[in-house]
């Protein structure tokens, strides 16, 4: 967990540069290359730089040399951090430039120490703006800062509280956070500001969210680049949220078989939403397959056919037959008259802007997916949702998952443990160094007996943590057993839970938590919203 200080810097334009993680890292490296006397000479950088990720391909120990030299550097005067920070952005506006920079997009907190760094698209800005101002605006606490406008930072000041991220995340996936434990009043001290940062952090990698190199000091500070990156992520899996058999059944029609059932079961939502629009495509008669939301689809013409079969009553006979910036506007002409929200213009189509083309194709298939009605079919997928109690696990243990930070994000509990991959992931990351990953298999995986060896060690760690497995194999787990997988992630999760209850006992002086200490931090922390109501402890009321 980040935590709320961190590496300070007197320059603001300077430290607006970096996120905290980079400073850490950094500042690192800088301290150990010092000499005898804590000292850092200008001539130790070439040696020390020539070692970091971001220039050890691209230059060599004289090249960096040569190019602090003629920055007017003396290698014999003692340089300090904040020196070498603008040394580094110099080389690396230098390394930007020789790779050709980005296309394509507006530089923020632009100086004449570096060429080109933290880049974003004014299109995506407005479009996400724009999808705040829809979602939000009735919000009782934000809608006194409502609507914001795409053309100002408003956007990022508003974000530095925490209230705006955590609500959004919401909005993506209701109920993920209790909304009691956000602090929204109109002035937040950094503390309570820390929390809000710290709550949507978790919170965005529990709904699948990557926020790897974010830190809470990076929010507070709404670096542009790194708050719109996250925005992105949270709206994309509210406009995905429906791509899965659960929620919207007819896509069974996709596959063409039961046995091909498992493999839909198994794409995450992006996959799916390109699987639908290649099936509405090769009904229309495009023949070539779309693979992505970005080259695919730049010059319109998949889109053209897409909306025609979808809505032929709004088609315009000379959207094939127009050049590509022509088509590019009918098409959003025709999905306009569907309803469909603008997420993206005509530009952003021939510049192929994955994101917002890929929002786009989701709008499309919220208002129209054009899928059969056929209750058979309906009826067929309808058969394969899980019982209320057993949906709600899985959806606590994906979430739970997904919070940890393993590598892969799960999409589907009972589908993907199968293979054993994530197990290990989770169980590396709850007991470190309790995996072989010698004698591990990672996906994708072809031979089923490679699934097998990785569930069998997931439950031979397993009975080494004394969790109870009595007739459990791993064969079990390939074979997607819901009750005895249910059984084992419970086991896992409550590992996990007194982990985290004996951690905290460094923070109470060596006390042990009790069930007391737990229920009066609970209560305490709703009585500050203003509610009445406690809870006298964790077993179930039965009348």
């Amino acid at each position: 967990m980040s935590s709320y200080g961190g590496v300070i810097i007197s320059d603001q334009w300077l430290q607006s540069q970096f996120t905290q993680v980079e400073l850490r890292s950094l500042i690192s490296k800088f301290n150990s290359v010092k000499n005898q006397n804590g000292k850092v000479m200008a001539g130790d950088l070439p040696p020390l730089m020539v070692k970091l990720k971001a220039f050890r391909d691209m230059y060599s120990e004289e090249d960096i040399r040569g190019t602090l030299s003629g920055l007017g550097s003396n290698f014999s005067d003692e340089i300090d951090f904040e020196s070498f920070l603008k040394a580094y952005l110099n080389l690396q506006g230098q390394t930007t430039a020789k790779l050709g920079g980005s296309k394509n997009s507006s530089s923020f907190l632009k100086a004449t120490t570096t060429t080109l760094l933290h880049t974003i698209s004014e299109s995506e800005r407005a479009s996400y703006v724009a999808h705040i101002n829809s979602y939000l605006g009735d919000d009782p606490f934000l809608k006194q800062y409502l609507p914001l406008d795409p053309a100002t930072n408003d956007l990022f000041n508003l974000a530095k509280d925490g209230v705006l991220l955590c609500k959004l995340i919401n909005v993506a996936v209701p109920g993920t956070i209790d909304e009691r434990a956000i602090n929204t009043k109109r002035v937040l001290n950094p503390w309570e500001r820390n929390e809000n940062h710290t709550l949507c952090l978790n919170s965005a990698k529990a709904i699948g969210c990557t926020v790897v190199n974010i830190g809470t000091q990076d929010l507070i500070e709404g670096r542009p680049h790194l708050v719109l990156g996250l925005i992105s992520q949270i709206i994309k899996i509210q406009l995905l949220a429906d791509l899965n058999l659960k929620k919207t059944p007819q896509l069974v029609e996709l596959v063409e078989d039961s046995n091909d059932v498992e493999e839909l079961l198994s794409l995450p939502p992006e996959k799916v939403l390109l699987k639908w629009m290649n099936f509405h495509l090769q009904k229309a008669g495009y023949k070539k397959p779309v693979s992505n939301f970005s080259s695919d689809v730049k010059d319109g013409e998949a889109y053209a056919y897409l909306l025609n079969v979808l809505a032929p009553e709004h088609c315009n006979p000379a959207t094939l037959d127009a050049k590509p910036n022509e088509r590019a506007k009918l098409v959003l002409d025709h999905a306009e008259r569907m309803n469909c929200k603008r997420y993206l213009s005509p530009k952003d189509i021939l510049e192929g802007s994955s994101n917002l083309n890929l929002a786009f194709v989701a709008q499309i298939f919220h208002e129209r997916n054009g899928l059969t009605t056929d209750s058979k079919k309906i009826s067929f997928a309808e058969m394969m949702t899980d019982d209320v109690q057993t949906s709600r696990e899985e959806r606590c243990f994906r979430l739970w998952i997904n919070s940890l930070g393993i590598a892969t994000y799960v999409n589907n509990v009972f589908e993907d443990v199968r293979n054993g991959w994530i197990l290990l992931e989770v169980l590396d990351k709850v007991s470190p160094g309790s995996v072989n990953w010698k004698q591990a298999s990672k996906p994708p995986i072809k031979m089923p007996f490679r699934k097998v060896e990785n569930c069998n060690q997931v439950v031979k760690i397993g009975k080494q943590l004394k969790f109870s497995l009595v007739n459990v194999a791993g064969n079990d787990i390939v074979q997607g057993n819901k009750k005895l997988i249910l059984a084992f992630l419970w086991q896992l999760m409550r590992f996990n839970i007194l982990q985290l209850l004996r951690n905290l006992r460094s923070h109470s002086q060596g006390k042990e938590m009790t069930d007391a200490d737990i229920l009066n931090w609970a209560n305490n922390k709703v009585k500050s919203t203003g509610r009445t109501s406690r809870m006298e402890s964790f077993k179930v009321q039965t009348d």
